[in-house]
């Protein structure tokens, strides 16, 4: 049986590759679920491509990133769910521990309104909106938490079958199915894992949110005010 300390060695070598401000600059930018060049993340940091080069190449030999190739140019993506929802919690464990701080920056006004409404958190919904439709979804018993865990109930199969997301298709991903996942912004949970990444791909599929010019900013549409607000009523 593996122990805490059994991860210790794992959780160093990931946080040490974290503790850059250029590397986190560019995870930051994949944070949409995208695949990028390797130019435009060099762009997106500030930094030079030999410098940017050496930097995802250390991501890619610690499993943060996947690489491919596309014609002469390599493109870069986060490895897996659990890493962009790590990196996700730490942006919330920095707004938490700025309110420790003398002179707390409000989340309020250091986070632009579009991105704190409505965001992709990789593949699936954060912000107000994803917040706000968690807690519906517990409050009517959609959905049962236990820590991290989050187990869909028959009435959350119901509702959410009638909206048109496919729990077949999601459970047959390999991955964590529902659990929580924390929110930077709102610093309250709001839907991770396969089911999330489900139910965003339904909401702009249905054309109820729709991508803006900011990254990963979402905007509700007024056919998804209609719907979403009578989401697990």
């Amino acid at each position: 049986m593996r122990t805490n300390v059994d991860y210790a060695p794992g959780v160093s070598s990931l946080a040490s590759l974290l503790a850059d401000s250029g590397r986190m600059t560019m995870l930051w930018a994949l944070m949409d679920g995208s695949a990028r060049p390797a130019g435009e993340l060099a762009l997106v940091a500030g930094l030079s491509p030999s410098s940017a080069s050496g930097h995802l190449a250390r991501l890619v030999d610690g499993g943060v990133l996947l690489q491919e190739a596309r014609g002469r140019h390599r493109y870069f993506r986060i490895a897996t769910p659990e890493t962009a929802a790590a990196i996700e919690a730490l942006a919330s464990a920095v707004l938490a521990t700025r309110e420790l701080r003398p002179r707390p920056v409000p989340v309020s006004r250091s986070t632009p309104v579009p991105l704190r409404h409505a965001r992709t958190c990789y593949d699936h919904l954060a912000g107000e909106i994803a917040v706000d439709l968690f807690a519906r979804m517990r409050d009517h018993r959609w959905i049962r938490i236990d820590g991290s865990d989050v187990a869909l109930t028959d009435a959350g199969v119901d509702g959410l079958t009638s909206l048109g997301v496919d729990l077949t298709a999601a459970r047959a991903r390999r991955r964590r199915f529902a659990c929580t996942c924390p929110d930077w912004s709102e610093r309250k949970p709001h839907l991770g894992g396969a089911l999330g990444a489900a139910l965003l791909n339904t909401c702009l599929h249905a054309k109820w949110l729709e991508p803006t010019r900011e990254p990963r900013a979402l905007r509700v549409t007024p056919l998804g005010e209609r719907h979403l607000a009578d989401f697990a009523t």
